[in-house]
């Protein structure tokens, strides 16, 4: 009851229910709040520390900057999504608000754009090498047969593609990668998709940022054979996969195309069954499915680990 109430009180004030609702289109950075609500920078921290000390939103630190964004989980949640169903949006002040925060989001969209389409080059001869990406993308769905209100964790994220894709199925969805550039191509395309239940954060495929069997479906796209110790990074995702929880790998089948390790950073030359098959067992999980997309130099597999389910999951959290 308690908890209930302090975060009554926290939402029942004009500044606070405007940066609530606000926060409900997207997450955004206290700079980026100030500039929306026209207020000094102190007031409006303080605003948004009495909301999160009341369970009503999160926060995320991001190098120099802190991205705040509505709660997931728990009561705060819940007691939000209430509130802002009744915020009368033909209010002046909201209509304001929104077309101030959509501004924001179209300037980091152009910023976002800009870096991608420096690196297009690079991406798209990669991509010629092997099969269609929207083949890939199906037979990830085809595999992943999901179901929905998952959590969804997906490593390396990148532009954020995998979100999009699977953010359907998601209850919510959680996005890490170790580029800030990429993290904001992400956050300006998840942005515009229909439901808006799927954000980003840094973080590093050694050390991810959610609870210990936390998450229904985690994801590996082209990310890989980036790492310098792959079984290290199927090991982390098997401690946050839940009881009964899958993991998806999309990545190339061993090869011998040096320039990708020589031009693009490609730590691993592509990966066999049995090295997959072989890493997975050390993590408890176990080789349910693969699926082969041959075209091109490259091969594409599709690897499917399944964790053995079990008669208790923990509930899902997102740290930080």
């Amino acid at each position: 009851m308690d908890h209930l109430l302090t975060a009554i009180r926290a939402a029942g004030e004009a500044t606070r229910l405007r940066i609530l609702a606000l926060l409900y289109g997207g997450e955004m950075t206290v700079g980026e709040i100030v500039s929306v609500l026209d207020q000094s920078q102190p007031r409006v921290s303080r605003h948004l520390k009495l909301l999160c000390d009341a369970g009503l939103l999160s926060r995320v630190k991001e190098g120099t900057l802190v991205f705040y964004r509505k709660a997931e989980e728990g009561l705060g949640a819940d007691l939000g999504d209430a509130l802002v169903k009744l915020v009368n949006r033909g209010n002046e002040d909201y209509r304001k608000d929104r077309e101030a925060a959509e501004y924001i989001r179209q300037e980091r969209f152009s910023a976002a754009q800009a870096y991608f389409s420096r690196n297009a080059e690079s991406w798209n001869e990669i991509r010629s090498l092997y099969v269609p990406e929207d083949q890939v993308e199906e037979a990830f769905i085809r595999l992943a047969n999901p179901r929905d209100d998952l959590t969804v964790l997906d490593v390396g994220t990148g532009t954020g593609r995998m979100l999009e894709l699977f953010s359907p199925y998601a209850k919510n969805g959680l996005g890490v990668d170790v580029s800030r550039d990429m993290l904001a191509v992400a956050r300006s395309n998840l942005a515009q998709i229909p439901k808006q239940n799927c954000q980003v954060q840094l973080g590093d495929m050694y050390d991810l940022p959610v609870d210990a069997n936390s998450q229904d479906l985690i994801l590996f796209h082209q990310v890989l054979h980036y790492a310098e110790e792959p079984s290290r990074a199927i090991s982390e995702a098997a401690k946050a996969t839940k009881s009964g929880g899958k993991i998806l790998i999309a990545d190339f089948e061993t090869h011998d195309l040096e320039a990708l390790r020589e031009q693009h950073a490609h730590r691993r030359l592509g990966f066999s069954d049995e090295q997959i098959t072989r890493w997975a067992a050390r993590s408890g999980l176990h080789l349910a499915d693969t699926e082969r997309l041959s075209g091109g130099d490259l091969t594409v597999i599709i690897w499917k680990l399944e964790k053995e389910a079990s008669a208790t999951t923990s509930a899902p959290s997102i740290k930080g």
